[in-house]
């Protein structure tokens, strides 16, 4: 066999092979872009009922998301959640119960344990989204909104 007949292929292999190149494309793309979703896109109205989500958080659920804001002052140095907010705190805004639920924060828990930044740095944090009420069984920590499977950077 000569060289020219090895790379001779066929039209229809060429085509398929192109097409099948182009389907997963779409795939892939999906996969590295995770929606933007700011504070303000979080809930639809604040009412006597308390906190009613968005649509766009609703669609959002179980997807891939990112987000910016400031880190919370962790209970310890090394961990693995911390609490998103949309404005550095002193504190951290722990609450006892899901009516307690601020609209400005979000608990995000990383993939491992991290060292933290200090609470006045811009940090965006990427992960999946989770939206409901959900008390962490080893913290008793109570949320509504997290990020999960997380990793943040300084911006």
């Amino acid at each position: 066999m000569d060289a020219s007949s090895f790379l001779r292929i066929s039209r229809r292999h060429a085509l398929g092979l192109i097409g099948g190149a182009a389907l997963m494309l779409p795939a892939r793309q999906a996969l590295a872009a995770p929606s933007s979703l700011t504070f303000d896109e979080m809930y639809g109205s604040v009412g006597v009922l308390g906190l009613t989500f968005s649509d766009k958080l609703k669609r959002l659920q179980d997807k891939p998301v990112s987000m910016q804001g400031f880190m919370a002052p962790p209970l310890k140095a090394e961990a693995n959640f911390f609490v998103l907010t949309e404005i550095p705190m002193a504190l951290c805004p722990f609450c006892s119960s899901d009516a307690d639920w601020p609209d400005n924060i979000v608990v995000v828990y990383l993939k491992e344990a991290q060292t933290f930044e200090q609470a006045n740095a811009t940090i965006e944090v990427s992960g999946k989204l989770e939206v409901g009420s959900w008390t962490d069984p080893d913290t008793g920590f109570v949320s509504l909104v997290r990020i999960v499977d997380a990793a943040f950077e300084t911006v």
